[in-house]
C-alpha cells in the first residue's frame, strides 16, 4: 500500500475535521508559523488523538511566503525518500498549484486541497451514493497520474482496494460498469483507457 502525506498549511487552514482520518494509513505534518504562540485546545486534543504519524513543524523565519516555502521543501525531501507515495496539500492558497502541476508532470502523485474530506482515501470511505463512489474512484485514478492502471483485472483491484477489498463481485462489475457508461474509462479487449475527466491536470 502507498504511504499517504499530508502537508497542513495552518497559517491558511485550521482543519476542524482530524477524525476523519482515523482507520486509514497515513502521516501529517501540520505547518506553524514562527510566530505561531498557541494552538486551539479542540485541534492540538484532535491530532494528538492520531498518534505518532501526525505532528506539528514550526518554520523559521517570517515573511509573506515563508510557509509555503517550508512545505514544498518538506515535500521535495518526501518525494526524495517516497517517489511513489501520495502528497496532499491542505490549504486554499492557489499558489501551491504550479507545484501541484510540475509534481505530476514528474510523475508525483500530489493534489491541493482545501478540505480533508477531498482527500480521495477518506472521500471514499465516506461515500454511500453511487454518484459518491464514482467521484471518489475518479479522483482516484486522476491522482496516480501516469501509474493508472493499464488492465482491467488490475482496475477492477484497484478499485476494490480503494474499498478495502469490502465489495463482492456485483457491486465491484457495477462500480466499472457506472466508469465506462460515464466515460471515464475505455475498455478494450483487457486494456484499459482513460477519459478526459481522469486524464487532465
Amino acid at each position: 500500500m502507498k504511504n499517504n502525506y499530508i502537508l497542513i498549511d495552518f497559517e491558511n487552514i485550521q482543519p476542524k475535521n482530524l477524525e476523519l482520518l482515523r482507520g486509514h494509513t497515513f502521516n501529517l505534518v501540520v505547518f506553524v508559523g514562527a510566530n505561531q504562540k498557541t494552538v486551539p485546545f479542540d485541534f492540538a486534543e484532535a491530532l494528538q488523538a492520531l498518534g505518532e504519524n501526525a505532528g506539528y513543524q514550526k518554520i523559521t523565519g517570517n515573511g509573506s511566503n515563508a510557509l509555503d516555502f517550508h512545505i514544498a521543501f518538506y515535500l521535495g525531501e518526501l518525494a526524495a525518500k517516497d517517489a511513489n507515495a501520495y502528497f496532499h496539500i491542505i490549504s486554499r492558497d492557489k499558489g501551491f498549484d504550479p507545484l501541484v502541476a510540475h509534481l505530476r508532470q514528474r510523475k508525483i502523485a500530489a493534489l491541493r486541497h482545501v478540505d480533508l474530506t477531498e482527500i480521495p482515501f477518506v472521500k471514499i470511505s465516506n461515500a454511500s451514493s453511487l454518484d459518491q463512489k464514482i467521484e471518489a474512484i475518479v479522483e482516484s485514478l486522476r491522482s496516480r497520474g501516469t501509474s493508472r492502471p493499464r488492465k482491467v483485472k488490475t482496475l477492477r483491484g484497484t478499485v476494490n482496494a480503494l474499498f478495502k477489498k469490502s465489495l463482492d463481485q456485483d457491486d465491484l462489475e457495477t462500480l466499472v460498469d457506472e466508469l465506462k457508461t460515464r466515460g471515464h474509462v475505455v475498455l478494450s479487449d483487457q486494456s484499459v483507457s482513460y477519459g478526459p475527466e481522469i486524464v487532465r491536470r
